[in-house]
């Protein structure tokens, strides 16, 4: 077969998404400043519309979730965890050729071995946003972005002083039907 034949689709109304990601990122602010994330997880999306919009804002809509098997926070103690974000809102900008822009908001829950920050909690919720790059005409296709990462046990115990995180999302997916 040809390299064209297996080219993946592009993200159509009624395609799905398969994905493997990774993202890290350092602290941004306050106490929490100098804890790092480390995170690698596995997405499955379903495309819900065609693509609609005015001009550069022209896109399709897709709703995704996230498994996040792997989850290393470097804190005073390197901790483990795992996670789910149920709800992956993300916006696939048209194709410009052989790439096309995207956005996203997503939302979980991150469960870990040890409290983070320390003496908070083991469970945290993760409200994230990302902009990147997907890269098309492969097989699998790789994706870049920038990801912003809120980890914060949401005053389930006090303290709750929260991560903030800037991260870079690199990421290998397919849209298939």
């Amino acid at each position: 077969m040809t390299a064209a034949a297996f080219a993946q689709k592009h993200p159509a109304a009624g395609n799905n998404e398969l994905a493997l990601w990774a993202s890290g990122g350092r602290g941004t602010t306050g106490r929490t400043a100098g804890t790092g994330i480390l995170s690698f997880g596995l997405r499955y999306g379903w495309v819900l519309s065609g693509p609609h919009g005015p001009g550069p804002l022209r896109g399709s809509f897709e709703y995704a979730v996230d498994a996040v098997p792997a989850t290393l926070v470097f804190q005073s103690a390197t901790t483990f965890g795992t996670g789910i974000d149920p709800v992956v809102l993300k916006w696939n900008f048209e194709r410009r050729g052989r790439w096309a822009p995207y956005m996203e908001i997503d939302g979980g829950l991150l469960f870990t071995s040890d409290q983070v920050p320390p003496g908070t909690s083991n469970v945290n919720f993760t409200p994230g946003a990302a902009f990147g790059i997907q890269f098309f005409g492969r097989r699998w296709n790789p994706s870049l972005a920038v990801r912003y990462l809120h980890l914060s046990n949401a005053g389930l115990t006090t303290p709750n002083p929260g991560i903030n995180t800037v991260q870079l999302m690199i990421g290998l997916g397919r849209f298939f039907r």
